[in-house]
């Protein structure tokens, strides 16, 4: 299943972009790779045209059409296969023009008996072991294949059943009790109302969200593990997943990396922060996060170079357990 293309098709008739918001952005991440390249190189390299299509996380809405151009890797090397980091100057512009296009989409949250999809894969000892889940939007139902193996006897457990969930609305209960036992549709009605600009919203998201402070972490070191959390979240409102980009580009030392894959071998961009010492939160080493090259959708993250935290495969919203995009 090429999921990309699946849910392209979900909103298909998504308007485009304002050519105008996605010029200026456009425009300096060009001319800050050509001002490198010239840098860095006697000869300026053929170039590469991306089209650059957008999507929500969990890609609710789709727009094409913006071409954005990034230097090839060398001038005898095919575009794309090889990473190349970008200065912070265009890491920025980079990152701006991802969240000027994703901005520009409308939001459609699920109905109440809808369902989440997510497939993702993590890897244990370098091996690939991958999941489904499907989530009720309302927090009253959920689902998993392979099932959860029972307390006691689980000698007729069958892993390859899909195991489905029923139970009572208990959002005012989470509500209480705080944002890490919400259901998704508390928790994505949270996100909407936070401000677009990414300093208030990183500071709200401090304030209120549940992952909580880390003795001896920096400021930076703190909204870098807000994002990263934030990110595993299936679907994001337009407006919050610009501003998470525009956080990542506030953050000491992000980079923006193009031709790379993520955990899953999908061509991707990267963007990391490299911690030299232990973290209070016991992260060393780079901490990378990949998007779609085309759509900036989430797709994973390596942590503590190169260790692999997890991928996700394929994702959407359905109108049953069990059922997929």
């Amino acid at each position: 299943m090429n999921e990309l293309s699946e849910t392209r098709s979900l909103r298909a008739d998504a308007p485009l972009p304002d050519a105008d918001q996605l010029a200026a952005p456009r425009a300096r991440l060009t001319a800050a790779l050509r001002q490198e390249t010239h840098r860095g190189r006697a000869a300026l390299p053929r170039r590469r045209m991306i089209l650059v299509g957008a999507t929500t996380a969990g890609a609710l809405a789709v727009t094409a059409g913006i071409v954005a151009t990034l230097p090839a890797d060398s001038p005898r090397a095919p575009a794309g296969k090889h990473p190349q980091v970008l200065s912070a100057g265009a890491s920025a512009d980079a990152l701006e023009l991802a969240a000027a296009t994703v901005e520009k989409h409308n939001g459609t949250e699920p109905g109440p008996k809808q369902w989440v999809y997510e497939k993702s894969t993590v890897f244990v000892q370098g091996k690939p072991q991958s999941s489904e889940e499907w989530t009720r939007w309302d927090g009253t139902g959920q689902a998993n294949l392979p099932g959860i193996p029972p307390a006691g006897d689980i000698s007729d457990f069958d892993p390859d059943k899909l195991q489905v969930w029923y139970g009572p609305n208990q959002e005012e209960k989470w509500k209480q009790q705080g944002y890490d036992d919400r259901s998704q549709r508390q928790f994505y009605r949270f996100l909407a109302t936070l401000p677009s600009d990414p300093d208030r919203m990183m500071k709200r998201i401090r304030e209120e969200h549940a992952i909580g402070s880390i003795k001896g972490e920096t400021p930076a070191q703190r909204d870098w593990r807000e994002i990263d959390v934030l990110y595993r979240s299936v679907l994001i409102p337009p407006k919050v997943q610009a501003g998470l980009f525009r956080a990542l580009a506030k953050i000491p030392g992000a980079r923006v990396t193009t031709g790379v894959k993520d955990p899953l071998g999908r061509p991707a961009i990267g963007v990391s922060v490299n911690y030299a010492e232990r973290t209070a939160a016991g992260w060393q080493g780079k901490q990378e996060i990949f998007f779609d090259s085309e759509s900036y959708a989430y797709l994973g993250e390596t942590r503590n170079d190169g260790e692999s935290v997890g991928a996700r495969a394929a994702w959407g919203v359905v109108n049953k357990p069990g059922a997929r995009p």
